[in-house]
């Protein structure tokens, strides 16, 4: 990503903020017909109160977003990764940084999530909505298996509150809740087994329970979903996106004088932008600068997952229309705008922004993880921990399927990001590993691919992963004398035995991987590999471990470094 550079006067600012607006505004006009999907070289914020589409070039999905005073938040959907429903927070809508997740614990949904059963690709928590009210945040989502949940908590880093159930129901996704000034509450939850009809649930005021009886039928069919409700100008929206075949998905709205509707007058919004990958389900929200937005992901998702773009929302007649409105008077993609920033606020160069989470040292003195790690699946808790020495130790255990990654428990992961260059290392000690482990660092989705290492009969070699099609590589080492891990006293070893795994990627999503003995020199190893799309996901990065053959063996991480 490009960075101009501050300027040393206030009236240098000034002129070089305006050549800065004629650069985006020329770049990104031209690209409205002709900017290529996926072939950014800039992003996100490019300097004096200026910014590109995608804010986000990572698979953060199924957005909602509020205001809360000066901060903005949001929420993006996690599926069967635990913890999950992560929580983001931001200043300016477009500079993000992870603030916390607001389940922990996955069994509280249900067992398939655990490392027991592993069964829920591409389900587990679906979108969700975050809300603010008399002083807490709420917030609400569903399982496409298990149904509603709602938990709430003081602060949006938590601590939340255990889940709640709503409705415990299958076929249900997609929902959004409200409180009206006089204190009465709704839910609107999306029947998708049933020609996506969406309904309107009376809600008591704590939020913790709904009256499935006294549902009032708001919309049906044309995969009517991801409905958010907002108001403005003593109107009530219910904003939702809606599939046209050989059109694809956009956004549209109904409207009422009353919370509780009828919600009878209704209108799109929005183009499906086809060739912007569809964006079209986020959070509606008033910035600091009393104009509207729309934080939404690109729904047609590709091998970087469903990317977040922060676009334009303009008041026509009384219609949220986004993005840029043409002379249908119906919005399309926007690629560039100004920073919602307060009118006299001071313009912060991006080196002084926050950023969202990746690299990792393991040395937090709490003994917890850093908010940006996901769990495939809720983890088997006694099998990892993170050492006072700031290392992150995974222990290993059987796979569910033998030499299944897929089914391996405890693999930790993170979002991978569509930029022009990227590159993963990440730092093992190998000491401990036993007869029958695996360990080393994977990519997957639909499918997946992984470089590591191997321990067979007191060797060590390479492996390299594909679908569980194995190519082995060289022999690293024997290692003598392995009882003395066995009973948990690998420090007796002569010397800490280190491998580094690599993976590096552009634009184009394609990974080569490779290995170094010494953290200087690094040994290409494996095919190439092609990030995928796949249960509504982008690709994930991993770090893993298992032992096809006992519950014994463990890794220690010393550092990811996501660069």
């Amino acid at each position: 990503m490009k960075r101009f550079f501050p300027p040393k006067s206030v009236k240098q600012y000034s002129v070089l903020a305006l050549a800065a607006l004629a650069l985006c505004t020329g770049l990104t006009s031209n690209a409205q017909e002709k900017r290529e999907w996926g072939k950014w070289d800039k992003w996100g914020d490019i300097g004096y109160g200026l910014y590109l589409n995608p804010v986000i070039p990572a698979d953060y999905s199924d957005l909602d977003c509020i205001r809360v005073g000066d901060d903005y938040y949001a929420i993006t959907s996690t599926f069967q990764f635990s913890p999950g429903m992560t929580i983001i927070h931001s200043k300016d809508l477009v500079n993000w940084r992870i603030a916390g997740n607001a389940v922990p614990d996955l069994t509280q949904i249900g067992e398939a999530l655990n490392w027991t059963k592993m069964d829920r690709p591409a389900r587990g928590i679906w979108a969700g909505t975050l809300r603010y009210h008399d002083g807490k945040f709420y917030l609400f989502f569903g399982t496409p298996d298990e149904g509603y949940f709602m938990t709430t908590a003081p602060r949006p880093e938590g601590p939340w509150e255990p889940l709640t159930c709503l409705l415990a129901e299958n076929g249900w996704d997609d929902c959004t809740a409200m409180w009206d000034e006089n204190g009465e509450a709704c839910f609107v939850g999306t029947c998708f087994k049933d020609n996506y009809k969406t309904y309107m649930f009376p809600m008591t005021p704590n939020g913790k329970k709904i009256d499935r009886t006294k549902g009032v039928l708001l919309n049906e069919g044309s995969g009517r979903e991801a409905s958010k409700l907002i108001k403005h100008g003593g109107w009530y929206y219910l904003v939702f996106s809606e599939h046209r075949n050989g059109v694809g998905r956009y956004v549209m709205a109904k409207r009422s004088k009353s919370m509780k509707g009828p919600y009878t007058e209704e209108k799109q919004l929005a183009h499906a932008s086809a060739d912007a990958h569809e964006p079209n389900q986020g959070g509606i929200i008033e910035g600091r600068d009393g104009k509207w937005y729309f934080l939404t992901h690109h729904g047609d998702g590709d091998w970087s997952g469903r990317i977040v773009s922060l676009l334009p929302v303009t008041w026509i007649d009384g219609w949220p229309i986004i993005g840029k409105v043409g002379e249908d008077g119906m919005g399309t993609m926007q690629w560039e705008g100004r920073i919602p920033v307060a009118e006299g606020e001071k313009i912060v160069v991006p080196a002084d922004k926050p950023y969202l989470q990746t690299s990792d040292e393991f040395d937090r003195t709490d003994g917890l993880l850093n908010p940006q790690w996901k769990w495939n699946y809720q983890p088997r808790k006694e099998f990892f921990s993170i050492r006072r020495d700031g290392t992150l130790t995974l222990k290993a255990f059987r796979p569910l399927e033998k030499n299944k990654l897929m089914k391996a428990g405890n693999t930790l992961t993170q979002r991978s990001f569509r930029k022009p260059f990227n590159e993963v290392i990440v730092k093992i000690c190998v000491d401990g590993m036993q007869n029958g482990q695996k360990a080393g660092l994977c990519h997957f989705s639909s499918d997946h691919s992984a470089i590591g290492v191997a321990m067979e009969d007191d060797v060590l070699h390479v492996e390299f992963r594909r679908n569980d099609r194995i190519e082995r590589g060289p022999e690293l080492a024997r290692k003598p004398a392995h009882v003395y891990a066995r009973a948990g006293i690998a420090k007796d070893f002569a010397t800490e035995f280190y491998i580094w795994f690599r993976s590096t990627w552009g634009l184009d999503g394609e990974s080569h991987y490779s290995y170094s003995l010494d953290g200087i020199n690094y040994t290409p190893f494996g095919e190439p590999y092609r990030l995928q799309w796949g249960n509504y996901r982008g690709d994930r990065i991993g770090i893993y471990t298992f032992n096809d053959d006992a519950d014994e063996g463990f890794v220690s991480v010393d550092y990811f470094h996501y660069r």
